[in-house]
């Protein structure tokens, strides 16, 4: 009862860390919904349908993966060793830059910087909001960890409408930053003030003798799942758009609507299930399956409908929490190094981001009019081998209970 008690005082800070991941839910695809505004901002080049090539943003919105990966080593043990605070507030100021200032670079390469400082604050919210959600739920914080996907869902639900309105008030494209920008600033103040729990720092001891991270097998492929795992969703996030628009639907921008609704059903589906006790390891081989084939359907039946459905599909199987679910798994395994493994699975999924999104912007330009398609293989042979995976952590789990005498 007092756990309880004592936890309450550190719901207003949950929150206001929730609220920083809807604000991520928007830095992290907007620009894939302006792609053309940024395009034309930066001088891209005129294809024959009149329409910008959006290949040098799709390098930039790439970047963000790049920054991911830079900032991750630093923030996970920053994280461990100065507290969940102080990562929080570095993620808010980073995102403040990027929001303020993306929509007045000059060029292709003030952008890529910026997306750099965007995914750089990704890394630092990452490895303070996972580890502080394990600390303040406790029991509960795997299901409390997978919500924060609700947070980026919601925003990523709310953003076309946004952008409808931007559009139909005659507002500047930059609006939605503007006002984004706005809210992380704020909620960083509150984050300033407002309670963190405690936290088994990873600290050093004069003489003793450096405690180890041990990686057991599941522990690898649980970081290899970072990458496989965020592949799935980035790849569609990112270029949903453009296949919407090759299978000749009238309005692409709908299917970011059917992939949030996706993942908001997915979450309390993915909640009900763990509070039933399916064990994790398993839902990480049912969610990839059903994503896999619903990338084949939409490969072959090139149908506006199937966009949507897959949209609302995928959304559901691929983003609906997995990859948080991932980072919890993996978080209960080093109790005293949640920062920083937090970071080493987020690092695979920053190498996912950037490698994989800079892949489909290659396949996108060689493959002119059927790049998306192109990209639609390549996202369906990652996601098989994220299938493989999770099969193969599911053994090693097994064994690893039957080591401990657990079974």
């Amino acid at each position: 009862m007092n756990q309880t008690v004592d936890s309450r005082k550190y719901y207003p800070t949950a929150l206001a860390l929730y609220i920083t991941y809807f604000v991520l839910g928007i830095a992290a695809s907007i620009m894939g919904q302006y792609k053309q505004n940024f395009a034309a901002m930066w001088n891209a080049a005129v294809l024959a349908d009149g329409s910008y090539d959006v290949s040098g943003v799709v390098a930039v919105i790439a970047a963000i993966g790049l920054g991911r990966l830079i900032a991750f080593p630093v923030a996970g043990p920053l994280s461990d060793r100065l507290g969940r605070r102080l990562s929080a507030l570095i993620g808010c100021a980073l995102y403040a830059v990027f929001l303020l200032a993306v929509t007045f670079s000059p060029n292709l390469y003030v952008g890529y910087v910026l997306a750099v400082i965007s995914g750089m604050a990704n890394s630092f919210l990452d490895t303070s909001i996972t580890p502080s959600c394990m600390e303040i739920f406790k029991e509960k914080g795997t299901i409390a960890n997978i919500f924060t996907k609700l947070s980026i869902s919601i925003a990523q639900f709310l953003l076309p409408f946004a952008i409808g309105f931007v559009a139909v008030e005659n507002l500047p494209f930059n609006t939605i930053f503007l006002a984004t920008a706005a809210i992380i600033v704020i909620d960083g103040v509150f984050l300033a003030f407002l309670p963190f729990p405690p936290f088994e720092r990873a600290v050093k001891t004069a003489g003793a003798p450096k405690e180890k991270m041990h990686f057991t097998p599941a522990a690898v492929v649980l970081i290899c799942l970072g990458f496989t795992t965020s592949t799935t969703f980035m790849l569609w996030m990112n270029c949903n758009q453009e296949l919407g628009t090759l299978y000749g639907l009238a309005d692409p921008s709908k299917i970011q609507s059917f992939y949030s609704v996706g993942i908001v059903l997915a979450l309390f589906v993915s909640a009900a299930l763990l509070k039933r006790n399916v064990e994790p390891a398993k839902i990480l081989v049912a969610y990839p399956t059903v994503a896999l084939v619903t990338l084949g359907a939409i490969y072959l039946v090139r149908q506006p409908v199937m966009c949507l459905a897959g949209g609302f599909l995928l959304g559901f199987f691929a983003a609906g929490g997995v990859l948080q679910l991932v980072t919890a798994v993996a978080n209960e395994m080093f109790p005293k190094n949640r920062g920083v493994i937090t970071s080493i699975v987020m690092i695979a999924s920053s190498i996912a981001n950037y490698l994989t999104v800079s892949a489909a912007g290659v396949l996108t330009r060689v493959g002119g009019a059927e790049g998306p398609r192109l990209v639609l293989l390549f996202n369906m042979a990652v996601t098989l081998v994220g299938i493989l995976l999770a099969l193969y952590l599911n053994t090693c789990l097994k064994r690893e209970r039957a080591a401990a005498g657990k079974e």
